[in-house]
């Protein structure tokens, strides 16, 4: 008798620890008497209705993966429910590779298309999702990490301490762009670890604000860090304050296609130009004029060696995903919760006002947030309640004390009790 077929896809952008799941998918479908086979290049050709590149997956060719950074499999952004037509071309080309059950290692918008698939096939191709991304912003259960984070965290804090190094080596400032669309936990834990001067992370912003207020915020700590004796720094900015900041400033950047999942591609936008020269002009309105670079960070984290968190964590995750499968489930993501594997279905995983997955974002409530921000040096509410506090902010400028709290007062908030 024939053996099923578990195939394996990537899709999305790299996370560290990916192969580590395709690993250990693998070697569990083969203890399981399955056929472990690899798809190249995500959804792709599927959604396209070829056959797609695939490969074979033996134990010896996977069991020393897990520590390697990128995908044996590569990867691809292709939607495989952009419309009908393309999820059925999808379902077609699974049915011709003869699939029984499928495995996607992906984001959100993976996450979502692969629900679709296990909701068109009925339980005649079985599909799990594993859930990576190095935003750390899908709503997995007790706030555990999505993986890869761990890994894009650690890197991210090693270059962030450089960087700081060499800011106070040549007294200079650094605006850091990192990666982060919807969610700035990664800026966050980034800054917190490796001890930068702030984080600007879109949970601190109305959906809608403006440039010179985020100019503003980093002006601020500027200013105050000269006024403690520092004439250097590093301001950590998640990508997805771009959108936050209006269309204006993304229409700056000039025409930008949208990939298939409709998004605007933030690595194309050029953010830490349009922050450095809002603030250089800001500045120089209140007499300074301090060195300013700009530096992004995010390609370098996302094919990382994992570390051994990730490591570990995706080895449960892709074990888990097969054992759901081959106990007869379908259409959920595979979590890991207090040590035990949690299939989450996709309603549980579905902004009903939308319909498409829900962002997890930074909670500004909590004290892990609360911790991070006291160790930033930015405005807060107390520096303007003490005159002696606002002389010595507005000594480091042309501004008199007045006009200082004038101009920068409303970028002084509280964390949210």
């Amino acid at each position: 008798m024939a053996r099923e077929t578990l195939a394996i896809l990537v899709g999305g952008g790299p996370a560290p620890g990916i192969n580590g799941v395709i690993a250990a998918a693998a070697i569990e479908a083969i203890n399981c008497g399955l056929r472990a086979v690899g798809i190249y290049d995500g959804y792709r050709d599927l959604a396209a209705g070829g056959t797609p590149k695939t490969v074979e997956l033996t134990f010896d060719d996977v069991s020393r993966i897990h520590a390697t950074g990128g995908s044996i499999l590569r990867t691809s952004r292709t939607n495989p429910a952009k419309d009908e037509a393309t999820l059925e071309r999808c379902v077609s080309s699974l049915d011709a590779l003869g699939v029984r059950y499928l495995v996607c290692i992906g984001g959100d918008d993976t996450t979502y298309g692969a629900a679709k698939i296990a909701e068109r096939t009925r339980g005649r191709v079985g599909v799990a999702t594993v859930p990576k991304t190095i935003d750390n912003d899908l709503p997995l259960p007790k706030d555990a990490p999505t993986f890869g984070f761990e890994t894009a965290r650690s890197v991210g804090a090693g270059i962030l301490e450089t960087l700081i190094e060499d800011a106070r080596t040549t007294t200079r400032w650094y605006i850091v762009i990192c990666m982060g669309r919807k969610s700035g936990s990664l800026s966050l834990g980034m800054c917190k670890a490796a001890g930068a001067t702030i984080a600007v992370i879109p949970e601190e912003f109305p959906e809608r604000t403006s440039l010179a207020s985020v100019a503003d915020t980093i002006v601020g700590s500027i200013v105050k860090q000269r006024s403690l004796g520092r004439e250097y720094g590093v301001a950590v900015v998640a990508e997805g304050i771009a959108e936050r900041i209006g269309d204006d400033v993304l229409s700056s950047a000039g025409s930008l296609a949208r990939d298939s999942f409709g998004h605007v591609p933030l690595a194309d936008v050029p953010l830490g130009v349009i922050l450095r020269d809002a603030v250089r002009k800001r500045l120089s309105e209140i007499g300074l004029n301090p060195v300013i670079h700009t530096k992004d960070i995010g390609y370098e984290l996302r094919c990382a060696k994992p570390v051994a968190f990730d490591a570990d964590y995706t080895r449960t995750l892709g074990f888990g995903a097969v054992r759901y499968l081959v106990d007869g489930g379908s259409g959920a993501l595979i979590a890991l919760a207090g040590g035990r594997i949690t299939p989450i279905t996709l309603e549980d995983l579905l902004d009903p006002s939308t319909g498409r997955i829900r962002t997890r974002q930074v909670d500004l409530t909590t004290e892990a947030y609360r911790v991070a921000r006291d160790y930033m040096v930015r405005l807060e509410p107390t520096d303007f309640t003490d005159p002696a506090r606002v002389a010595r902010l507005a000594a480091q400028t042309t501004l008199g004390p007045d006009a200082f709290r004038a101009q920068f007062k409303y970028v002084a908030t509280s964390p949210p009790q």
